[in-house]
């Protein structure tokens, strides 16, 4: 009797334990479910979806909000999002796969692959290895050339080669700078040394296998069916958004074809999962491998130190580090290493983080421009790996994420207004141009992008009169210059943008004529000085 007892007691003890730890997941996810739900209206987001994976199970799995404003069609977690750089995360394990296959090594050299490889040192070009191309230490700073590929007519080889134009912002390997390019570089490596496209393999090697059936790389059959965007492979699509006027509107997609590699994917929460249960497998999913569980850990390896910022250290003391490794960034909160990456598209902002040895993983998609995704990312890890009271209670200090995030939207909407305000009062009024209105038309040329064309417009805006600009690479591009003070002028989008205005000087030559176009246009994303815009003839 005692040693049957003896027997059942850890068996019994072991039940408890389950029970508990299942109470305090559900638990958890209540929260998660609640603090979703509050987001839309607390941080102005019309739509998202969250899909949470725990021990490989799939926990929650949700869409909230609508996919459009204007549809009102409900958000589901089958509906497809732009997951732009979270793709990175695909092309870093597709080249996982071929160190596999021994085809090629992370320490290889670029030009063995692509040897029209080149940027601003000959030393660099020949040195530079896929490693640097995955972990962003090209000495290029962040975003540097994405006006180069960004809603150009350039091809993917074409982007690549003129990125030879862009000048360096510190040391080979010495700092973090953040580069599409080099992943876009990375991309053309998997096809030639696989024999088969970007958008191929990852289709064949990750999606057909995986039964992500709607997830793909382009938006190049995205239509508008009422309000709601359809394509040959899904009838449930989010609408991007932008702000206008203080209002969320639904614009359209800007096809990311160009730079595939590095941001064109579109996915599904649902979809996501098993990428997620994937990675968090180290390769492998549902007792198939594609890739060996050493390439996890290589991927998830600190290549690229970044600094922990002051904001991180005052509300994240345990966040002891940062870096990047091959397709993931990576730091340390609440004595776990987070394996993550972000994904900012026109109108769209996502993440996707792993915990791979608490063996959790989640996937948040939006469909505006927002702080939702980073908001979230610390209420889930939070929610999963603190502990709470049986009220709910955290046990220890817990930031208000929502409440933070909230606070700081409101200060950047009044810096947006201040900083308007104050460029107002920064125009010297009652100045005129230099010359006649037409004498400043004409092809201003950049070597590293094209042209950008000035003609009169018909339509002035001003008593000055006013003229058109023309990026022509870039067919989105396209705007009114008004005049603004002396040989300054306001440039203004007449199409649907995502970018605020600009300005637009002209510099001019010792002969008293253009010689030179300086465009400023302030964004976190397209550096336009880089442009060096010369007049031809």
């Amino acid at each position: 009797m005692r040693k049957s007892t003896l027997l059942f007691f850890p068996v019994f003890l072991a039940s408890i334990c389950l029970t508990a730890y299942g109470q305090t997941v559900s638990s958890a996810i209540k929260r998660i479910d609640d603090i979703a739900a509050q987001t839309l209206s607390r941080l102005d987001v019309p739509g998202m979806a969250v899909a949470i994976v725990k021990d490989n199970e799939v926990v929650l799995s949700k869409g909230y909000g609508v996919r459009s404003v204007t549809s009102g069609s409900p958000v589901t977690d089958s509906t497809l999002f732009a997951i732009a750089s979270n793709s990175k995360a695909f092309t870093a394990a597709a080249l996982a796969i071929l160190v596999d296959r021994g085809t090629i090594r992370w320490d290889d050299k670029v030009r063995d692959y692509l040897p029209y490889f080149t940027l601003y040192s000959p030393y660099v070009s020949d040195e530079f290895t896929i490693r640097d191309l995955l972990c962003h230490r090209s000495g290029l700073d962040t975003f540097s050339g994405d006006l180069i590929w960004y809603g150009t007519t350039h091809s993917r080889e074409q982007v690549v080669k003129r990125a030879r134009f862009l000048d360096p912002s510190f040391g080979f390997r010495e700092q973090y700078g953040y580069s599409n390019i080099m992943y876009l570089a990375a991309g053309l490596i998997v096809e030639r040394a696989s024999g088969m496209t970007w958008d191929k393999f990852i289709a064949e090697n990750f999606f057909n296998p995986m039964g992500m059936t709607a997830a793909n790389t382009t938006v190049s059959d995205y239509q508008l069916v009422n309000n709601d965007f359809r394509s040959k492979k899904s009838r449930d699509i989010a609408a991007p958004h932008n702000t206008v006027a203080g209002k969320q509107v639904a614009i359209d997609y800007v096809n990311w074809d160009n730079i595939g590699p590095a941001g064109s994917i579109n996915a599904s929460v649902a979809e996501l999962t098993r990428w997620i249960r994937l990675q968090l497998g180290k390769g492998t999913l549902d007792g198939r491998q594609y890739w060996k569980e050493q390439r996890a850990y290589e991927m998830w390896e600190n290549n690229m130190p970044k600094p922990v910022s002051k904001w991180q250290r005052e509300h994240m003391p345990s966040r002891h580090f940062n870096g990047y490794g091959l397709g993931w960034e990576l730091m340390e909160y609440r004595g776990v290493k987070v394996v993550s990456h972000g994904g900012g598209y026109d109108g769209m902002i996502s993440k996707t983080v792993l915990v791979p040895e608490k063996n959790i993983g989640f996937v948040i998609l939006t469909n505006s421009i927002n702080s939702a995704p980073s908001c979230l990312t610390y209420e889930i890890l939070d929610a999963l790996l603190m502990d709470f009271d049986k009220k709910g209670r955290a046990v220890g200090p817990k930031e208000d994420w929502l409440g933070m995030f909230e606070g700081i939207k409101r200060e950047e909407e009044k810096a947006t207004k201040k900083a308007l305000a104050d460029d107002e009062a920064a125009r010297v009024k009652g100045t005129k141009l230099s010359l006649p209105l037409a004498a400043y038309c004409g092809i201003y040329s950049s070597e590293m992008y094209g042209d950008v064309i000035i003609t009169i417009d018909e339509t002035p805006l001003t008593p000055f009169g006013g003229l058109k600009i023309t990026f022509e690479p870039t067919p989105l591009f396209k705007g009114q210059l008004t005049h603004w003070h002396y040989d300054t002028f306001e440039l203004s989008w007449t199409t649907q943008m995502m970018l605020p205005k600009g300005k637009a000087t002209f510099i001019l030559g010792a002969d008293g004529k253009p010689e030179e176009l300086r465009v400023v246009v302030d964004n976190p994303d397209f550096d336009f000085t880089e442009l060096k815009l010369k007049r031809k003839g």
